[in-house]
């Protein structure tokens, strides 16, 4: 999934893939100009809580 603040014209933007959490409760966050790579795993309570301060402007 990517942000609503992204374009199709190679913005910078991170996806998030919400069905594919790991085993833990880990959330798989990649790059979206770079999708070979691996992607960064962060427990579900923290990504949760940062997408919250993200849509507050916390962040």
């Amino acid at each position: 999934m990517k942000s609503s603040y992204s374009d199709h014209q190679g913005g910078n933007c991170v996806e998030w893939a919400p069905g594919l959490a790991f085993g833990g409760g880990l959330v798989p966050v990649r790059d979206s100009k770079d999708t070979g790579r691996a992607p960064l795993s962060f427990p579900s309570a923290a990504w949760s809580a940062f997408v919250e301060g993200v849509k507050r402007g916390r962040v």
